[in-house]
């Protein structure tokens, strides 16, 4: 996937300016496809210039200084729709925790890997504790419309992935400290002294 499709839905949801789509990348959108305020104008410019998108009036004076509001244009609309239909492999997984975790068994020394651990459960936390927070906010009240209820399908893919990250990273800080917490390290990998 590319930004491209990610500002694309953005677009549909509302017509933005830029800033106005930065913030909602901060907020929502970036949750799941983050991109830097530097990404998404450097985007927008080439998806203008495709004619995927268009500028829009805003409202008040036009002229400089003046925020540039964008709309998707029939040529973006045809794009997006095809490429929802586009099949993709998932994703590859990369998750340096998981490697320090295994260094850590390859040295013999599980308890080096306990900081790491810690802090992913620490940021884990907070954001299943944001993620439900939005759930609270935006989908007490789900009428059952299309849009909102798959919005908060989405959403729910991202209490999922943390309630289940969280689930891993208290089995690992569990398992850490049932094992013996003194490393043998005049040992190597076959058990002789060198």
């Amino acid at each position: 996937m590319s930004l491209r499709f990610a500002i694309l839905t953005a677009l549909v949801e509302r017509d933005s300016t830029g800033l106005e789509l930065t913030r909602r990348f901060d907020r929502s959108i970036g949750y799941f496809w983050p991109a830097t305020h530097q990404q998404i104008y450097r985007e927008l410019d080439r998806m203008r210039a495709g004619d995927l998108i268009r500028e829009v009036p805003t409202d008040g004076k036009p002229g400089r200084g003046q925020p540039r509001r964008f709309t998707i244009t029939a040529d973006g609309r045809r794009l997006l729709r095809g490429w929802i239909s586009e099949i993709e492999d998932p994703d590859v997984v990369r998750s340096g925790v998981s490697v320090r975790l295994r260094a850590a068994a390859a040295l013999d020394d599980p308890d080096a890997a306990r900081p790491a651990l810690e802090h992913q459960r620490a940021y884990r936390t907070a954001m299943l504790e944001q993620y439900r927070a939005i759930e609270q906010r935006d989908f007490v009240e789900v009428r059952g419309e299309a849009r909102s209820t798959l919005q908060h399908l989405v959403l729910r893919l991202g209490i999922l992935l943390e309630e289940t990250w969280l689930t891993w990273l208290d089995e690992a800080l569990d398992t850490i400290d049932r094992l013996d917490p003194t490393p043998d390290s005049s040992a190597d990998r076959s058990g002789t002294v060198p």
